[in-house]
């Protein structure tokens, strides 16, 4: 289930919240049973409590400004600030535990007395085992929900928190049986499961403030590119994480043929395909366009006119014996001077020889670009019956027959006819090209007002 950017903050602070008051209250607790009865071990773990009282308050605050939206100043988000108050409680535990380890020294050394027993240590530790293990487990499960550091380093303590607890009521059942030391043994343990664990947290910590890639993520995030239809191979991938979100550079090779519209789309797919992949994503999608090993000759001239952002149409491919024949229709402003035209096709046919070698035979036809928007109007009906007319005639005891939907306009330059027609659906495309080309010429040759006569063969309806 996908959780939304605000469910995940009010559930990452009602958790810390509540861990709150749960920590004081038990490190409260322990803390005064510890003094009450001179005990090293539970004063010690109640120091520990309360460590994590300031981790949790700690936390409670940096989720708040870690889920803030990146802004001008934090490109990337708040998340880094969950790592930060990570390594600042790091650094509180590795404090307490270097105490306790001194003030143990300190006792085993001077032959401290043991503490006085009695039930309630024992009970006092056994609710604040039941409670830290709820704790640590609510956290631990929001903390992987969340992808939060913050809310994994108090689930750690939490953790950690129980088994200190184990670890005291083993070293007051030590006392109790006459070992003098047993209590201080504790105390040691607790240090040192504080340490084992502040150096668990420490490691992961670090390698996210050093933008080391997370386990599988690249893996994941260009397996997730590559299967994008239109993405040709992954050159280039770099992950990193800040806070819960994965920031991911990608550069990736696409067909040069590709318009961008194509590209972009691409790109869409991409970025929703590496989301589902990881989670929460950022994808910054750089597209290389290369040459496929398939790409046909026609697409290549086409790429070149492209580049030189030229007009062509019409590209006619021959291989005579090895050696290639190219023609090509270029589109250039009607009014320019045949001067400046011709430098433009040299220009384009140098460009073409560049790439397919000195020896291949460019001819380059200059034609008039044709106005992107001309001014037009329909033509009457009667006109349209008319033109309509003479194309049922030509087509009439051919291969091209039902002429439908015809419209007639008029233009400055001229009528432009647009029709559709059927075929045969086994014909070939170039017979019916051929047949349709005939009626087209046979229409201008009877109605020499018409400019451009465009057709659209269809097969029958079945």
């Amino acid at each position: 289930m996908t959780l939304t950017h605000a469910r995940v903050s009010n559930l990452k602070t009602n958790v810390a919240a509540i861990s709150i008051f749960a920590s004081a209250g038990m490190a409260a607790a322990k803390f005064a049973v510890g003094i009450a009865i001179g005990s090293l071990a539970l004063i010690s773990e109640a120091l520990h409590s309360s460590v994590d009282v300031i981790a949790t308050i700690i936390t409670w605050l940096v989720v708040r400004v870690s889920d803030q939206p990146a802004d001008a100043e934090h490109h990337y988000g708040h998340g880094k600030f969950e790592s930060l108050s990570a390594l600042f409680v790091i650094a509180l535990l590795y404090v307490l535990a270097g105490g306790i380890l001194v003030e143990s020294w300190s006792r085993l050394r001077d032959g401290a007395p043991p503490p006085t027993l009695s039930a309630i240590p024992f009970v006092v530790l056994v609710i604040d085992i039941g409670v830290n293990f709820w704790r640590a487990r609510a956290l631990h499960r929001t903390a992987r929900e969340t992808k939060s550091q913050a809310l994994a380093a108090d689930a750690l303590h939490f953790a950690s928190d129980v088994l200190g607890s184990t670890a005291v009521i083993i070293g007051l059942a030590l006392t109790g049986f006459g070992y003098a030391w047993g209590d201080t043994a504790a105390a040691i343990a607790v240090a040192v499961m504080i340490s084992l664990l502040g150096l668990r947290l420490g490691r992961s910590t670090i390698e996210t403030l050093l933008d080391r890639a997370p386990e599988g993520a690249a893996e994941k995030a260009s397996a997730a590119i590559r299967a994008v239809p239109g993405v040709v191979g992954v050159e280039r991938l770099r992950v990193r994480m800040v806070g819960p979100t994965h920031f991911i550079d990608a550069i990736v090779n696409v067909p040069r043929t590709y318009p961008i519209d194509r590209v972009e789309a691409i790109k869409r797919i991409a970025q929703a395909a590496v989301s589902q992949a990881l989670g929460d994503a950022d994808l910054t999608f750089t597209a290389v366009p290369v040459a496929r090993d398939n790409e046909s000759v026609r697409e290549r001239i086409m790429v070149i006119a492209r580049n030189s952002g030229l007009a062509v149409h019409h590209v006619t491919v021959h291989d005579l014996g090895g050696r290639l024949t190219v023609s090509i229709d270029l589109e250039v402003d009607g009014d320019m001077v045949l001067s400046a035209a011709h430098d433009i096709a040299h220009e384009l046919e140098r460009s073409i020889r560049e790439d397919f070698g000195e020896d291949v035979e460019v001819d380059t036809h200059i034609e008039p670009l044709e106005p992107e928007l001309p001014h037009g109007t329909d033509a009457s009906p009667e006109r349209v019956e008319v033109i309509k007319a003479a194309l049922t005639g030509f087509a009439a005891n051919g291969a091209i027959h039902d002429i439908h939907n015809v419209r007639v306009r008029d233009t400055d330059a001229g009528e432009i006819v647009n029709f559709h027609c059927r075929a045969a659906p086994s014909m070939s495309v170039i017979k019916v090209h051929e047949n349709v080309d005939e009626i087209e010429r046979a229409l201008r040759r009877a109605f020499p007002t018409i400019k451009r006569v465009i057709s659209h063969a269809e097969p029958p309806y079945e």
